[in-house]
């Protein structure tokens, strides 16, 4: 830490005592301390000129002589990184830049402080003309040449560069690990009826590329889309995919993905923030992912609010998607203009199921480890009868990894993990047959009424749990060219595994009937990608 300087010593005065309004007295120190110097002050999340210049539109370099107070940050590297390398950074409080743009050599001061009342990190950038052009401000005190540098750091601010909006924490933050995981979303791996694939592509980019016809049509520009269905059918990933090809597109079309309203402003204040940003980055794809736990009874008005206020949304299209259409409110759901269709993301039927193990049998072809002849995918969609997606591809995941140990025990022989061992020389002791007071370990105490109804409504519930009854896994006929095939055996194992840890009751069943046909006239019925799951 640096403390030598007066800037400096006007930072640590500022923001270590009760004060209001401290960027306006940074300002005013700054302009005590700089007295033939014009400055300008604005937000970093407005105009990133630090990040404009390491896109290299522009040259910075830190000048210490002015003061630096930064706290080190040490990140760790991620699992699968290729060059596994750590990182240690700045969190910066206060530097100087030097700073460069069109052979113009400004003097930016970046300062971060804490507003506990709002409960949130300002970054803010002041930026000094030099001393020879400040007499040179307009007539409304704003310089020319500075707004320049504001103008071309803004738009390239505006854009994202490889990366997504992120809301949390009541802000929108640039996030690059996020536009990282949907690179590998392709409509290309999508399991779903062409026709349905065609309609929401369809209604995707011709709303994008039809602004003007919007506008000669006198129709508002903006649109809404509700992702709906069972966990597990592939609504976030057909998120991913949809965000992929937007952003492939020429202009691409950024996304914005809200992730929390929470905050110390409230849902109020989010929801403005959330609108507020998304008609300037607009056109956009504005996504509320789990939208009936975003959008509940106490935030049900303000979301209404700036869907529906006098504030345009014009080039905003709004995808939410939820497990539990039914929880969000009628006035949500039924009205147009609001959300305008529905795609129903169900459980996937045999036509699906195979179609879905034919990805897979694609993916691993030409697999040393695996044999997988086209019989395989007939017998594995019989066998998942009910299951979601995200629970066939957890059977092949599971039945990979049991291919893999097999062959790792080269010969030594394969058992079950599930069947009993000979080795165990533990000692197991019917608890049965041990008096009552030695398992407590004292005297039995007398129980109230009220613990014994307690304990007979729970002994009721625990036997109606068993008495449910169960749907259990289809009885298939596997194929002669499939006996003795390794990777049959474990699919047949696992997929008893899984079938013994759904909750696959025939009530449970009838549920998932009922809510596939509750479908309204403006719902399409959708699948799901084939390369992840919600």
């Amino acid at each position: 830490m640096s403390s030598s300087t007066p800037a400096f010593s006007h930072f640590l005065e500022r923001t270590t005592k009760d004060r209001v309004g401290t960027d306006i007295a940074i300002q005013a120190a700054l302009a005590s301390i700089h007295p033939d110097r014009h400055i300008t002050r604005i937000l970093a999340s407005q105009c990133d000129l630090l990040g404009f210049a390491e896109a290299g539109l522009a040259t910075s370099k830190v000048d210490l002589s002015h003061g630096f107070d930064a706290a080190r940050r040490y990140s760790a590297p991620k699992l699968g990184q290729s060059n596994r390398e750590d990182k240690i950074s700045d969190d910066v409080r206060f530097a100087a830049w030097d700073f460069v743009y069109d052979d113009t050599s400004f003097l930016v001061y970046e300062v971060s402080f804490h507003d506990y009342f709002f409960g949130r990190l300002w970054r803010w950038l002041y930026i000094l003309t030099p001393s020879e052009i400040s007499s040179q401000a307009d007539a409304e005190g704003h310089h020319p040449v500075t707004d320049k540098l504001i103008r071309a750091a803004g738009r390239w601010t505006k854009a994202t560069h490889d990366e997504i909006w992120v809301f949390d924490d009541q802000q929108w933050k640039k996030d690059k690990e996020l536009w990282k995981s949907v690179q590998g979303a392709s409509w290309d791996d999508v399991v779903l009826d062409e026709r349905i694939k065609t309609s929401l592509l369809h209604d995707v980019e011709t709303f994008f590329d039809n602004r003007e016809l919007y506008r000669a049509m006198k129709v508002p520009w903006k649109r809404g889309v509700i992702f709906h269905g069972v966990p597990g059918n592939g609504k976030t990933v057909s998120l991913k995919a949809l965000i992929n090809s937007l952003g492939a597109r020429d202009p691409p079309v950024p996304a914005m993905y809200v992730k929390s309203l929470d905050g110390c402003s409230g849902p109020k204040v989010s929801m403005q923030r959330i609108f507020s940003k998304a008609r300037i980055v607009a056109p956009c794809l504005l996504i509320f992912e789990d939208l009936d736990s975003l959008v509940e009874d106490k935030t049900r008005s303000y979301f209404l609010n700036e869907v529906d206020g006098l504030d345009s949304n014009e080039g905003i299209l709004m995808i939410g998607s939820t497990n539990h259409l039914g929880a969000l409110d009628p006035a949500i759901t039924k009205r147009p203009s609001r959300f305008d269709r529905k795609y129903h993301f169900k459980v996937p039927d045999e036509t699906a199921r195979v179609a879905y193990c034919r990805f897979w049998q694609k993916k691993l072809d030409g697999s040393a480890m695996v044999e997988f002849p086209d019989e395989i995918c007939g017998v594995i969609a019989k066998l998942t009868d009910g299951f979601s997606f995200a629970y066939i591809k957890e059977l092949f995941i599971t039945s990979l990894l049991a291919v893999a140990r097999r062959h790792q025990q080269d010969g030594e022989g394969y058992q079950d993990e599930d069947s009993d061992s000979s080795s165990n020389s533990g000692v197991v002791v019917d608890k049965s047959s041990v008096p009552e007071d030695d398992k407590t370990g004292g005297d039995k105490k007398e129980k109230t009424e009220e613990e014994k109804k307690k304990e007979e409504e729970q002994k009721k519930k625990e036997d109606e749990k068993k008495n449910k009854p169960k749907r259990v896994m289809p009885e298939v006929e596997i194929p002669d060219s499939l006996k003795g095939s390794v990777f049959m055996e474990c699919v047949l194992a696992e997929a008893k595994l899984l079938w013994e840890q759904m909750d696959n009751s025939e009530e449970e069943a009838i549920k998932l009937k009922k809510a596939a046909a509750t479908c309204s006239p403006n719902t399409i019925s959708y699948a799901r990608y084939a390369g992840d799951d919600d």
